[in-house]
């Protein structure tokens, strides 16, 4: 009997270990955590799942309207007359703009010249930290060209956010997921881009949430400097 107890017993905690470890596997994040400098917000794990659809709805209507006039973001980037042909991953990939009506060809637009790229969206609660570092870094006479990627969002909530921190830099709206995939965006963002006048671009690793315009420009010039 006592033997026929202890192997029950031991059924027993054989099961209860499996469930736990099993429950440790389903809720373990996909992909790697990105590593965020002391003192830092953590990046904002994407509640979604990047393997599906995840399209977003381009930013119409009347209310997007009236947030645009409110939020007076800069336009977005339009090309420089004899410029380059585009090249690089993002070649070929048009999508909306955010502040204003119509659709940008995003390598187009920044053939020839060098940009900073970040990824973001408004439920992202580091993002919203780092927005106005961003575009205080963007006024400033020597900057690049600031561009945010609006991902998986709402574009009015996106306006509104926009608004309320009174950043004016221009992003777009990244609708069908094309520049999440060709720039090979992590599962968490802020993610942030430096791309050179030639279209070749490099991901700012470790992923940083930027507290200092000081620290966004020493960034880009380092990534500028060491194109490798």
């Amino acid at each position: 009997m006592r033997t026929l107890l202890r192997s029950a017993e031991f059924r027993s905690t054989i099961v209860v270990m499996l469930l736990a470890v099993a429950g440790v596997v389903a809720l373990w994040p996909r992909g790697s955590a990105p590593a965020v400098q002391p003192g830092q917000p953590a990046a904002a794990v994407a509640p979604w799942d990047v393997d599906g659809p995840g399209s977003m709805a381009a930013p119409v209507g009347p209310e997007v309207d009236m947030l645009r006039a409110s939020a007076a973001l800069d336009p977005c980037p339009a090309p420089q007359p004899d410029a380059p042909q585009p090249s690089g991953p993002l070649r070929g990939i048009t999508v909306p703009c955010l502040g204003a009506p119509g659709e940008v060809d995003r390598a187009a637009t920044l053939a020839g010249r060098p940009a900073l790229l970040n990824v973001w969206a408004s439920w992202c609660a580091p993002c919203r930290a780092e927005i106005p570092v961003l575009d205080e870094y963007a006024g400033r006479p020597d900057a690049i060209p600031v561009i945010g990627i609006d991902v998986r969002d709402d574009a009015a909530a996106a306006l509104r956010l926009m608004a309320d921190l009174g950043a004016r830099y221009p992003s777009v709206v990244d609708t069908r997921g094309e520049l999440w995939r060709a720039l090979e965006v992590p599962l968490v963002i802020p993610t942030t881009y430096v791309i050179a006048a030639d279209g070749s671009l490099q991901r700012v690793n470790p992923p940083t949430v930027f507290a200092d315009p000081d620290e966004v420009a020493a960034t880009v010039q380092r990534y500028l400097s060491d194109p490798s």
